[in-house]
């Protein structure tokens, strides 16, 4: 089996949302549901507000992620959650 490459944009509630306790928390849900973080990013939006962007890895027989995307969600502090980027790994 593979792995593939999801990207996701974590969109605050607001400028005072501490992204770093988001990451840790959306962090432990990635891993309960069998997935690495490979990689996070902080991105300007506007007016000061930063969205995360979060590189995951996960197992390609793994085909619905209805599941994960209704737990990124429900973050603390979360506002939206939207894939934005989805590729098979290669090697």
């Amino acid at each position: 089996m593979g792995f593939v490459l999801i990207t996701y944009r974590l969109m605050p509630e607001s400028v005072e949302t501490d992204l770093d306790k988001m990451k840790e928390e959306v962090e432990l849900i990635i891993n309960k549901f069998g997935g690495k973080i490979e990689k996070v990013d902080k991105e300007p939006v506007a007016f000061g507000l930063v969205s995360l962007i979060i590189v995951i890895s996960l197992n390609e027989s793994i085909t619905n992620l209805d599941p994960l995307e209704d737990l990124l969600r429900n973050v603390v502090g979360v506002e939206s959650a939207e894939s934005i980027d989805v590729r098979r790994m290669v090697g």
